[in-house]
C-alpha cells in the first residue's frame, strides 16, 4: 500500500489536463508509441471533436522513482466544464491528492477556484502545477502571485511544466511520489469498495469501477451490493492501463474494475458500497451527494415504436452518467417519451449526442426549462419543471424561480460588456473586486432561466474568450412567469410550450414563430403560427399556401373560364383548411430549442 498513490488532475477548461495525462502515460511506457494518440483518455468521439473531457477516466501508471522503488500511480483525468463538476466531485472521493493545473498565460480562473474548494472539502493534498510555460504570453511570476493570494497555496512548491513540450513531467511524478500520502485502509478487514463509476458492455454486462477502501477482493468471490442486497459472483477483476488488465485480486488502496455478469442495469448505483457476502463490512460508505439537475427537457423518439429502445438506452447511459435523471412523460404531439434532468445545457447536448451516436436513436428534444415553485391560492406549494403541467393561472398566488450566484473572472477592460450582458439577463451585481491590477472578479445574482440557453457563449463572445464562469444555485425568488403556447392553425402544440418571464414573452414568441415559419414546409392551405399567453395572441407568422396552376390547360379563350377554375380552387382550399393537419418536421422542434432572443 505504501507504494500506491491515488491522485487526479483538476483545472479550469482548456488548461491542459488531458495533454498532461497524455505525457504522464507516455513517460511510463504503458502503451506503445505507434498506438498512442492525443487525448488518449478521452475515448468518446464527442470528446475528441469538442476538445473537452466529459467523463473522468482512470489509468494505473507504473513508475520507477529516484529512490529505486516502483510505485503504482492511479491517475484520474477530470472534466473542467462547470456542467460536469459532479464528475469531478466523484473522482476526488477516490483520491488522496490532486494536481491543480494553472495556465501560465490565463492564470487562476473561476473553475480553478471551484475545483480547489471541492478538493479541500475532501481533505486532499494539493500540488500546484503551472502549465503552458512555453507560450510567448506566459507570465509565471504573475501566476505565482495569484497562487499565493487567490488560492492560499505556497507558490514556491509550484511545478513549472509544459505538457505540450514534455517539460517538467518527471518532476510531477516525483512530487506525486514524495508529497502525496499513500492510501489508508486495512487489507485484512472485511471488503469495503466504493462504486465511483460504471459502464455497460454488451458482451460482459455492467463493468463497475471501484476504489477499495479496506479488505481484498478476488476472482470467484460472491459480492453483495449494500443498497439493494443484490448478489453476484466475480468473473474478472483488474486495473485500467488504457485497456483493462486482469488481476488475481485487488486490495485496500487500489482502483480497478469488477466484472460479475451484472445484466440488471438498475442494480448498479454510483456511490454504492460493495462487500463480500459471507464477510460483510459493518457499514456502507457515505456515498455521493445526489446530483441536483437544474435544466429539464423532454426526450422523445422520432418514431413511436422507438420508445422501448430509448428506455433501455437511458438506463444504460445512466450507469455512465450518474447526474442524469429521467421519468416517463407523454405529449399529444410527440407521443411517449421521458422527462430528463440535466446539470446544464452542455450536459443536455452531450446526452443527446451520446444517445444518438452510441445507441443509434433519432430523438426530438423540447425546449429546456428550469424548476419553478408555485404557491397556490390554498397555500399549498407545487414544483413543476414541465410547461405542460402548468396549472390555471387563476389558481396561482405567486411563482418563484431559481436564482444562481455567478462568479465571473475577466480582464478589467471587459467590465462594461459583462455588466451589460448580465443586466440584460435580469441580473444584479452584488460585488466585484480586483484580484490583480488588471483582473477582476465579478459576482452576479441571475435567474437560472436566463443563463441556461446561451449565456456562456455570449460571455465568451463579449470577453473575446478571456471570461471564465462558475455558478451555484442559491435560492428561489418571486418572478412574473407566464406560459407561452405555440398554436399551429389554432391547435396548441404542447411540446413547443415554454415558461417565460412576462417581460421577454413577446420577443420569445416572435422568435419561435419565425423559426417555425422557416422550418415547416408549405401546404396547399395557409398555415397560421401563433404565440399565445392564455387567450391573448402576442405573435403571429403565416406560411402562405402553395398554389397549383389550375389554368395551365387553358390556352387563350374567354377569361371567365379561368376565373371559374380559380373560384373552384379557392373553395377547395377552404375545405382543405378545415380538415388539414400540419406535419411539423423534427428540425422545427430543434430550431425552437436553439432560440435566442437577445
Amino acid at each position: 500500500m505504501k507504494h500506491i498513490r491515488n491522485f487526479c488532475i483538476i483545472a479550469h477548461i482548456d488548461h491542459g489536463k488531458s495533454t498532461l495525462s497524455d505525457r504522464l502515460i507516455q513517460i511510463t511506457d504503458i502503451i506503445a508509441d505507434r498506438e498512442f494518440q492525443d487525448q488518449i483518455l478521452d475515448n468518446m468521439d464527442i470528446e475528441r471533436e469538442r476538445g473537452i473531457t466529459i467523463k473522468s477516466q482512470t489509468v494505473c501508471l507504473p513508475y520507477s522513482a529516484q529512490d529505486g522503488q516502483t510505485y503504482h500511480l492511479n491517475l484520474i483525468d477530470t472534466p473542467g466544464h462547470v456542467d460536469f463538476s459532479y464528475e469531478v466531485s466523484r473522482a476526488l472521493a477516490s483520491c488522496e491528492g490532486a494536481l491543480l493545473l494553472i495556465d501560465a498565460s490565463q492564470g487562476v480562473e473561476a473553475q480553478t477556484l471551484a475545483n480547489l474548494y471541492l478538493a479541500m472539502e475532501h481533505d486532499l493534498m494539493i500540488i500546484p502545477v503551472i502549465n503552458k510555460i512555453d507560450l510567448p504570453s506566459a507570465d509565471i511570476e504573475r501566476v505565482k502571485i495569484q497562487i499565493d493570494e487567490d488560492l492560499g497555496l505556497d507558490p514556491d512548491t509550484a511545478i513549472l511544466t509544459s505538457a505540450k513540450e514534455g517539460e517538467g513531467i518527471e518532476e510531477i511524478l516525483e512530487a506525486a511520489v514524495q508529497q502525496l500520502p499513500p492510501p489508508e485502509g486495512n487489507p485484512d478487514a472485511p471488503l469495503k469498495a466504493l462504486i465511483f463509476d460504471s459502464h455497460y458492455d454488451p458482451y460482459r454486462g455492467t463493468i463497475v469501477h471501484v476504489r477499495i477502501f479496506q479488505g481484498k477482493i478476488s476472482t470467484g468471490d460472491t459480492i453483495c451490493f449494500m443498497s439493494n442486497n443484490a448478489e453476484y459472483r466475480v468473473e474478472e477483476i483488474g486495473i485500467f492501463q488504457i485497456i483493462r488488465v486482469p488481476q488475481k485480486s485487488l486490495s485496500a488502496g487500489q482502483v480497478g474494475y469488477i466484472i460479475a455478469g451484472i445484466k440488471t442495469v438498475s442494480d448498479t448505483r454510483c456511490g454504492d458500497t460493495i462487500t463480500i457476502k459471507n464477510q460483510p463490512c459493518d457499514a456502507p460508505m457515505p456515498g455521493f451527494k445526489e446530483a441536483k439537475p437544474v435544466v429539464f427537457s423532454s426526450v422523445y423518439p422520432v418514431a413511436s415504436d422507438g420508445y422501448e429502445e430509448l428506455a433501455a438506452a437511458l438506463e444504460k447511459l445512466k450507469l455512465n452518467d450518474a447526474a442524469l435523471i429521467f421519468d416517463k412523460d407523454t405529449s399529444v404531439a410527440l407521443g411517449f417519451g421521458f422527462r430528463c434532468g440535466f446539470l446544464g445545457l452542455l450536459h443536455l447536448e452531450v446526452v443527446q449526442e451520446r444517445l444518438e451516436r452510441e445507441y443509434n436513436l433519432s430523438l426530438i428534444l423540447t425546449a429546456p426549462s428550469v424548476r419553478y415553485k408555485l404557491i397556490m391560492n390554498d397555500g399549498s406549494e407545487l414544483v413543476i419543471d414541465n410547461p405542460a403541467l402548468y396549472p390555471d393561472p387563476t389558481r396561482i398566488d405567486a411563482t418563484k424561480e431559481p436564482f444562481i450566484r455567478a462568479t465571473i473572472m475577466v480582464p478589467d477592460r471587459y467590465m462594461g460588456a459583462v455588466m451589460k450582458l448580465c443586466l440584460d439577463r435580469r441580473g444584479t451585481n452584488t460585488n466585484y473586486q480586483y484580484l490583480t491590477s488588471d483582473r477582476l472578479e465579478m459576482i452576479f445574482e441571475l435567474p437560472l432561466a436566463e443563463v441556461i440557453f446561451d449565456f456562456y457563449d455570449k460571455l465568451k463572445s463579449v470577453t473575446q474568450g478571456y471570461g471564465s464562469f462558475d455558478y451555484e444555485v442559491i435560492d428561489y425568488r418571486a418572478a412574473d412567469v407566464a406560459k407561452l403556447d405555440i398554436l399551429i392553425n389554432g391547435e396548441r402544440v404542447d411540446a413547443l410550450s415554454q415558461l417565460v418571464h412576462r417581460d421577454s414573452a413577446v420577443d420569445r414568441a416572435r422568435h419561435a414563430c419565425e423559426k417555425l415559419r422557416d422550418e415547416i414546409p408549405r401546404q396547399m392551405f395557409k398555415i397560421a403560427i401563433q404565440g399565445a399567453i392564455g387567450g391573448n395572441i402576442i405573435a403571429r407568422k403565416t406560411i402562405s399556401a402553395l398554389r397549383k396552376d389550375v389554368t395551365a390547360k387553358c390556352y387563350g379563350g374567354d377569361i371567365t373560364r379561368k376565373r371559374k377554375l380559380l373560384e373552384k380552387q379557392k373553395k377547395g382550399k377552404k375545405r382543405m383548411k378545415m380538415v388539414g393537419q400540419v406535419m411539423i418536421p423534427q428540425s422545427a422542434f430543434l430550431s425552437v430549442l436553439k432560440s435566442d432572443t437577445k
